[in-house]
């Protein structure tokens, strides 16, 4: 896949509809992540979104020297789940697992990251354990934009799994997925852009 192929595809994935729930077939993409556990509103969140900007900052020009193309920041993107039997709506914050992960271009390899965490080091102290590239593969998903304040997401969500799914014969078949398009500190709420996106499968 040459890198304008690249971009379109990343459109199609990444622009869904807005306010409507669509049908779309991801496919298997590569990402940097890192893994954590607890508040999504803590310090190690903060600290994984941090890494991963600054490793794309430091390997963005290697891309862009050999595609002879600007190869921009990917958006940051969350999954989280629980150990528990019970939905993300009915455990405490606390008890949730995450994963941030942000689109490595495939022309990243493998020893670029691991120089640009070898730099970074010096400067931002060990990088988080689970730190790595890896490929993610999520298939059948339903997915829309929303545009506007965070806190409007739990009762989107409430409508997607108490009855756009079910209504639709669908299940869940992976973890929840948030995908951040800007920046909430440099907009307005109401300007904020968040795809949200869940894996499924037909119900039986």
């Amino acid at each position: 896949m040459n890198i304008d192929d690249f971009h379109t595809r990343l459109n199609e994935l990444y622009v869904p509809p807005k306010n409507v729930f669509s049908t779309i077939d991801v496919p298997e993409i590569r990402y940097a992540m890192i893994d954590g556990e607890g508040d999504p509103q803590g310090p190690d969140i903060a600290i994984a979104i941090k890494w991963l900007f600054s490793i794309a900052h430091l390997v963005k020009p290697l891309v862009n020297k050999r595609m002879g193309k600007t190869f921009g920041n990917a958006p940051i993107e969350f999954l989280h789940w629980t150990n528990e039997k019970e939905s993300l709506a009915t455990v405490a914050k606390d008890h949730w697992k995450w994963r941030a992960m942000m689109v490595f271009i495939d022309w990243i390899t493998q020893e670029d990251v691991d120089e640009a965490v070898a730099v970074l080091s010096k400067k931002l102290g060990p990088a988080p354990a689970t730190l790595r590239l890896d490929n993610f593969h999520e298939g059948k998903s339903v997915q829309l934009l929303h545009i506007g304040d965070y806190s409007a997401i739990r009762s989107i969500c409430d409508g997607l799994y108490s009855s756009y799914l079910p209504n639709n014969g669908f299940v869940t078949n992976g973890y929840y997925h948030e995908i951040y398009l800007n920046d909430p500190s440099r907009v307005a709420p109401q300007k904020r852009k968040t795809v949200i996106r869940q894996p499924v499968k037909d119900g039986d």
